[in-house]
């Protein structure tokens, strides 16, 4: 019997995907649920689960694009397992990461031989005596067309003897869509940034104090920066209502929960795992659900379902060592806090020069529909919270807020 094995549906929304990688070649044995390739959609990477044991014929290629329900590979499961035949080792994510290492690399890279010019390629390099060799062909095979040759130019030498070489790399169709976004948000909304200072020092006395009891207690489960932000978040769109509100056409909906986007630098690009009902999380809760939802995008096993909804997000370029920027929203959201580094730095405390660590804070906003009160309020609200969060994130009880 012929299986034929159709690219199954990712999600609602989503009408087409493309093969990051096939994670076996044409004519192996597989068996049942063994991952035979990696799919990218504009919104996560999946993998393609073999839906039964037999030999493979893949009738796609790497980076083809191929509609949901289409076929992509035959398994013929009347074929008898070779002997001595083991199955393709799947592909594994690697295990030794840092928590704030980020490793961006596109899903596939597709080098180009120099090859052999079409007529009319060749042709044209004739024309700007041109050699075939020192072009770089994006054809098949490395094939060198007329788009190729047109765009060529003469070599102007390496005096210096360095090299000069160069890769053709796609991306991956996450990235593209991401970059669609980005681009859309600059065009479609009215952002607007504005800027505050957050003194860390109350934060990091607390982390220094219960860190050590909170890892213990919480099974390995760290308390770091991102649940003090997050619960400092809620708290001020509460306050602030209609930053935790999105256009829709002429109509304004406002959410009554808070369901934060955490944006995460993962092997395919920008990702954006959600936090649901964030206002109703501990902290526990908080550093719990970010530290499953960073390793499941660091080890390309997020979802649809992960990255759907998100009223606000938070963005932490601190860990790349950004001092200041402007983050772009997350459209449909109206809203996005980007945190950044923690800088030593004298300021004024009660007319005294005094040297505390530092973190600049920025919120971009749709100007659209939050007025400049709201977002100016707001981030006042979330650098209150983080300056003094005994009071106002702890009810000045540490222990309970911590669980302890």
């Amino acid at each position: 019997m012929i299986l034929e094995m159709k690219v199954p549906s990712p999600g609602e929304s989503i009408k087409e995907v493309e093969i990051a990688t096939w994670l076996v070649k044409d004519g192996d044995y597989v068996e049942k649920d063994q991952a035979i390739a990696e799919v990218d959609s504009d919104k996560a990477t999946l993998e393609l689960p073999a839906e039964a044991s037999g030999i493979i014929t893949l009738k796609a290629e790497e980076g083809d694009t191929v509609a949901v329900g289409a076929v992509v590979c035959l398994i013929d499961t009347d074929a008898a397992k070779p002997n001595g035949a083991t199955p393709v080792a799947e592909t594994k994510p690697a295990t030794e990461v840092k928590k704030e290492e980020v490793k961006v690399a596109p899903a596939a890279t597709i080098t180009y031989a120099t090859g052999t010019p079409s007529p009319a390629a060749k042709k044209i390099l004739d024309e700007k005596n041109i050699q075939p060799s020192d072009v770089v062909g994006t054809g098949k095979g490395g094939r060198i067309t007329t788009e190729d040759a047109v765009n060529a130019t003469p070599s102007m030498g390496t005096p210096t003897g360095g090299s000069r070489g160069s890769e053709r790399t796609k991306l991956s169709m996450l990235r593209r869509k991401v970059a669609e976004r980005l681009v859309a948000a600059k065009n479609e909304t009215a952002m607007l940034t504005t800027f505050n200072e957050v003194n860390m020092t109350p934060i990091n006395n607390i982390r220094n104090e219960y860190k050590d009891a909170f890892k213990a207690k919480h099974n390995g489960v760290g308390l770091g920066y991102m649940s003090f932000f997050t619960k400092a978040v809620t708290r001020a769109l509460q306050l602030f209502p209609d930053v935790n509100s999105m256009m829709d056409g002429d109509y304004k909906v406002a959410y009554d929960f808070a369901d934060i986007s955490i944006a995460v630098s993962g092997p395919k690009g920008l990702m954006v795992p959600v936090v649901r009902n964030a206002e109703l999380l501990t902290f526990r809760g908080v550093e719990a659900e970010i530290k499953r939802l960073a390793i499941r995008a660091r080890d390309g096993q997020i979802t649809v379902d992960d990255m759907t909804g998100g009223t606000f997000t938070i963005t932490n370029g601190g860990v790349f060592g950004s001092m200041l920027s402007t983050p772009i929203i997350n459209p449909p959201q109206s809203g996005i806090l980007g945190m950044h580094n923690i800088i030593e730095r004298p300021i004024a405390v009660n007319g005294q020069v005094e040297i505390h660590p530092m973190m600049y804070v920025a919120l971009s906003y749709d100007h659209r529909i939050i007025d400049g009160r709201e977002s100016v309020g707001f981030l006042v609200a979330v650098k209150e919270a983080l300056e003094n969060p005994l009071e106002l994130l702890m009810d000045n009880n540490p222990k309970k807020a911590f669980e302890l």
